[in-house]
């Protein structure tokens, strides 16, 4: 059965004066596919992701979610950050409905999707409980949590375990991929680490330095929970590594 297109950019192009950051960069994403995106350090992945997720506009191009321009008001588009973004004044419960809240959302509609997200992400015994009062990788699973509720159109994480010890990053990778798998949302997840995208990923995105633009699509085939020791997963990984280090 062929794929939907669900995001399409198009030429898509950023300047801040005289610094080209993205330039002529077109590619397309499938309704439901999780997608990692790589590249060198500093070659523009975050500017890339503001711009998937209308918080820069394009200098030219455009960016597509179901023919329509991507906009805050027409999609539902949740962003997880590099940094903790659990409110601390809200409990588990609270941060939950957040976005529900704030997009006017029937109470009822709130009510059962934060309770389904509850379930789901195992925070029903935390529902009353602070993020300060929970452990890192249970904080995170409030944020992406929160995000998966909002019934996004289009999920965008950016580099959003990159600070965490190896051992929390794998649990919170399993999780969101499970959460994906039910959820069956559309993801672009960037990151600086190779073995998270292939861990991850369906198809990898590799870009350019910059102005950046993807070089190379590849598509992972593995089907998940992935081993990284398995001979295969080390090919993709190394030959991804090697078109980044190698221009």
């Amino acid at each position: 059965m062929e794929r939907r297109v669900k995001v399409k950019v198009e030429k898509l192009c950023k300047s801040f004066g005289d610094l080209k950051v993205i330039e002529d960069c077109s590619f397309q994403i499938y309704d439901g596919e999780f997608v990692c995106v790589v590249g060198p350090t500093g070659c523009g992945k975050t500017t890339f992701l503001n711009m998937l997720s209308s918080l820069l506009k394009p200098t030219k191009g455009a960016v597509l979610i179901d023919g329509e321009e991507a906009g805050p008001k027409k999609h539902n588009l949740s962003f997880i950050f590099q940094e903790p973004s659990a409110f601390p004044w809200l409990t588990v419960e609270e941060n939950m409905a957040y976005g529900l809240r704030a997009k006017h959302k029937d109470k009822a509609y709130i009510k059962e999707q934060t309770e389904h997200m509850m379930e789901l992400m195992g925070l029903g015994k935390y529902r009353r409980s602070y993020p300060k009062e929970l452990s890192t990788s249970t904080e995170q699973k409030i944020v992406i949590g929160r995000a998966f509720a909002m019934n996004p159109d289009l999920l965008l994480m950016d580099e959003p375990y990159g600070q965490m010890d190896i051992k929390t990053r794998f649990y919170l990778e399993d999780e969101v991929i499970r959460i994906w798998k039910e959820c069956q949302k559309t993801v672009v997840f960037i990151t600086h680490n190779i073995e998270e995208a292939v861990y991850l990923a369906e198809r990898v995105l590799i870009l350019t330095n910059k102005p950046a633009k993807v070089k190379e699509e590849i598509i992972i085939p593995l089907p998940h929970p992935r081993n990284v020791e398995d001979p295969e997963f080390v090919r993709i990984r190394n030959y991804i590594t090697d078109q980044i280090r190698w221009w």
